[in-house]
């Protein structure tokens, strides 16, 4: 019997942990921190071994294969030590792939790939299809491999699960943008990160799809130097393309294997340019698997959208509270930013992951009237904008930031949480800090 041992006892290992159990392995699953009390349920329900704030060698180093969760740096020791040894360490999509025929649309990007996933998997069940949505996102693909027989799976993938994976092949991979992000886990090399994004095409043949940002110049310039073997279906709102999506007097037009399809950029759900890209990347998708051009239409427009990402939340005494919770990098909150079009107070801060604010600044200069940091350290923010808003304000607490809004916030303004920053210091992750706002708003 072969030997699966999972590093990471969350919703991936735990995912991978029921997959392989079943597929026969003698399962061993191993985390260093805590194991959350639901997982530990599972784990047992399943009758596998576990073990928690520790690692121990002799139970690892004998695994004919281990699946490494997403949270893992390659750099902790037992990781360096299974490579030493020669023992294969993927990814949760890497292990899972091998157990379904399901058609795969993949979705990664610095930003937007929530979104997209979500309007992807509800234009393909609107249509009709059997469609699973996993990966970063709900359930993790192994235990929908597990429990499920989807006919499609789309997926969305971070550039720490890219990094573990060798045969992985999506039939459509989607690349919304790349922009600086992570970089801690990439030896600050912008390089090294956009290489892992471009991992979801390396599997790829003339077969497959590549949708991705064509205004995007990182993007753009990577292609130019690395040739890849799928089919490449540019979107654009900045200039017109013979295949693939743009924009032209406010219609997205979608071109594919000389086949057209056109919608008004009037009735659609999302607002805001980013989410026009969003849609086009995800109406290409659909159209490339068969679906209608009236459901694409109606399933776009009837869309409601991802939590904590450019949610509004309520209007109290005029003033619009938006939770962006999702937005943990700069270019999410430029976007966030650029979409308001109200005076702001910005909510801002968390755990910096090596930002750099300057893109942001002509937009905290027209827009922002004040900004509240809300984290545990938030000397970079006070030294990158104490001098270009009238109004900054430290806290250390989600309610704390809220009152400190309501009283600074006038008739006509928009209170934005946007942090551009992770949210470890003072928040299990960006749900959290998102259903916080949302629950301080609503005690104001």
């Amino acid at each position: 019997m072969k030997r699966l041992v999972v590093l990471g006892g969350g919703e991936s290992g735990v995912g991978t942990a029921i997959l392989g159990k079943q597929k026969g392995y003698e399962v061993f699953v191993s985390d260093k921190g805590k194991i959350k009390e639901k997982y530990k349920n599972v784990l047992e329900h399943f009758e596998i071994d576990w073990e928690e704030e520790k690692h121990t060698e002799s139970k690892i180093l004998n695994a004919d294969v281990v699946m490494k969760s997403p949270g893992i740096p390659d750099k902790v020791p037992i990781v360096v030590q299974l490579r030493q040894n020669a023992i294969p360490v993927i990814s949760e999509i890497e292990f899972a792939v091998k157990y379904t025929d399901a058609t795969i649309i993949a979705i990664t990007g610095s930003n937007g790939k929530t979104t997209t996933t979500m309007l992807t998997d509800h234009v393909f069940e609107q249509a009709g299809l059997n469609v699973g949505m996993a990966g970063n996102i709900g359930d993790s693909f192994a235990k929908m491999v597990a429990e499920n027989s989807f006919d499609y799976y789309v997926l969305e993938i971070s550039s720490f699960q890219l990094d573990g994976i060798d045969t992985f092949k999506p039939h459509i991979a989607i690349l919304t943008n790349i922009t600086p992000d992570h970089l801690d886990r990439y030896d600050y090399k912008f390089d090294n990160y956009i290489a892992s994004k471009f991992r979801i095409t390396e599997n790829q043949t003339e077969d497959d799809y590549f949708i991705y940002d064509a205004d995007d110049d990182v993007i753009v310039d990577w292609l130019k130097k690395h040739p890849i073997k799928s089919k490449l279906m540019p979107f654009s709102i900045q200039k017109e393309l013979d295949e693939g999506a743009y924009l032209k007097n406010d219609h997205i037009r979608i071109t594919t294997t000389n086949d057209t399809i056109e919608m008004t950029t009037n009735t659609l759900a999302l607002e805001g340019k980013h989410n026009l890209k969003n849609t086009m990347a995800a109406a290409t998708a659909a159209k490339l698997v068969g679906i209608r051009k009236e459901t694409i239409r109606q399933s776009i427009e009837n869309f409601q959208g991802a939590p904590h990402r450019l949610e509004k939340v309520l209007k109290i005494q005029h003033v619009q509270y938006i939770n962006d919770s999702k937005a943990t990098n700069v270019n999410s909150v430029f976007y966030a930013l650029d979409s308001v079009k109200t005076p702001i107070v910005w909510i801002v801060g968390g755990v910096d992951k090596g930002n750099d604010y300057r893109e942001l600044m002509p937009l905290v200069r027209e827009k922002v009237k004040a900004i509240i940091c809300l984290g545990t350290d938030n000397s970079k923010i006070k030294d990158f904008f104490g001098n270009v808003v009238e109004l900054l304000v430290e806290t250390f607490a989600m309610e704390e930031a809220v009152k400190v809004a309501y009283k600074i916030a006038e008739r006509g303004d928009t209170v934005l949480l946007s942090p551009a920053c992770a949210s470890f210091d003072l928040f299990e992750n960006y749900e959290d800090r998102g259903n916080q706002f949302k629950a301080a708003i609503r005690n104001l």
